[in-house]
C-alpha cells in the first residue's frame, strides 16, 4: 500500500468519523491514528515497543 492509498483511507475514516460520530470522534480517530502513525515510524525504523514499556515501568 503506497503513501497515497493510505492517505485515502486515513482521510475516508476521519470523514465517516467526522459525519456519523461528530466532532469529537473525528478529534478521537485523528489522535489515534497520530499514535499508530507515530508507532508504525518507530517500528520500521528498527525500534522496539516492548523496550519503551519495560523502560517506563522501570523508572516507576
Amino acid at each position: 500500500m503506497g503513501k497515497d492509498d493510505l492517505g485515502l483511507v486515513v482521510g475516508m475514516a476521519l470523514g465517516f468519523a467526522g459525519w456519523f460520530g461528530g466532532f469529537g470522534a473525528f478529534l478521537s480517530v485523528a489522535a489515534l491514528g497520530g499514535l499508530g502513525y507515530a508507532a508504525g515510524r518507530y517500528t520500521e525504523r528498527g525500534g522496539d515497543l516492548r523496550e519503551l514499556l519495560v523502560a517506563e515501568r522501570r523508572q516507576r
